[in-house]
């Protein structure tokens, strides 16, 4: 089954980055050929219709990129503050102590396109929440959100439901 390799490429690093955190380190799911392959071919059998795929920095640059090319469809970038050279628009949103931004190309989206969030990782739902808000303020249309794995129990599915966006993750971990 393409979850158990998928899985089995993700190594789990206890008390990082901090002492009672247990990390689910992608890293050697992306160095694997055909594991990377398979979570590609997965998250591809689980997206509905849509024009062009969003990724958000930076790992969902790397799932996106390999989903778009899977696809044959088209990757925009969403990123933190001052990356992107040409005209953005942004998006700030609260952190848990303090507040961040997320920027995308002004032209990036073309209005009413169908746009499919993807990303490594669902866990508390804030940086998916402000990429689906900023998404929206480009004029695209965000209806679902594919990650290669979610952290239960955070709320970030619920978060994403609630702004009406499907979230699909193929493998959930305790928090």
């Amino acid at each position: 089954m393409p979850t158990d390799l998928i899985a089995a490429r993700i190594r789990a690093i206890p008390d990082f980055p901090k002492p009672g955190i247990l990390f689910r380190d992608l890293t050697p799911l992306l160095a694997d050929g055909a594991a990377f392959r398979a979570a590609t071919a997965a998250l591809a059998a689980r997206a509905r219709p849509f024009d062009l795929i969003a990724g958000i920095e930076a790992r969902g640059f790397l799932f996106g990129a390999a989903l778009a090319n899977h696809l044959g469809k088209g990757l925009v970038i969403v990123r933190k503050p001052g990356k992107l050279p040409h005209a953005t628009i942004g998006h700030d949103y609260a952190l848990e102590y303090g507040t961040d931004r997320l920027e995308l190309h002004a032209d990036a989206v073309p209005a009413g396109a169908r746009v499919l969030l993807v990303d490594d990782v669902l866990a508390t739902g804030g940086t998916a929440e402000a990429a689906v808000s900023l998404v929206r303020k480009a004029g695209g249309m965000v209806e679902q959100a594919l990650f290669v794995m979610e952290l239960e129990g955070l709320g970030g599915a619920a978060r994403l439901q609630a702004l009406g966006v499907e979230p699909s993750s193929l493998l959930s971990y305790p928090a």
